[in-house]
């Protein structure tokens, strides 16, 4: 499980919010890798990869507007780790998820909250407001 903690706010309310979101999703994810009633979680798995996708593009979006209306210097580089976030996520290969699901979800569990947490304290925290 994935826990917020303070010190990942940025300041900016709304992109803390989407970030909670982030980490909301990723324990969904840990939910179900806790979930030994379920032997097939297959469909549930592609569930939580098109939310994780399609919220990351949302949250990336609106990450990335904020710090173009601030003239954030690092903004390239900072949209280029968006981009290979999502790069992986979208290389998923289906065929290998559903012949090892419950390994599959514990890497994809590590990648996720391990990008996310330092993705919000590496760089998000140099947008961030005192």
């Amino acid at each position: 499980m994935i826990k917020w903690r303070d010190e990942y706010n940025t300041g900016v309310e709304n992109l803390d919010a989407q970030h909670r979101r982030l980490f909301e999703i990723a324990n969904e994810a840990y939910g179900l890798l806790r979930d030994e009633l379920r032997v097939d979680k297959y469909d549930d798995i592609v569930a939580i990869l098109d939310e994780l996708r399609e919220y990351t593009k949302y949250h990336f979006q609106t990450e990335e507007d904020y710090m173009l209306s601030i003239g954030y210097k690092k903004f390239l580089s900072h949209k280029a780790e968006h981009a290979e976030f999502i790069a992986k996520i979208e290389a998923v290969d289906l065929d290998k998820v559903d012949a090892s699901q419950d390994e599959y979800l514990r890497v994809t569990l590590d990648f996720v909250c391990t990008w996310i947490t330092e993705h919000i304290l590496g760089r998000d925290k140099l947008y961030a407001t005192p």
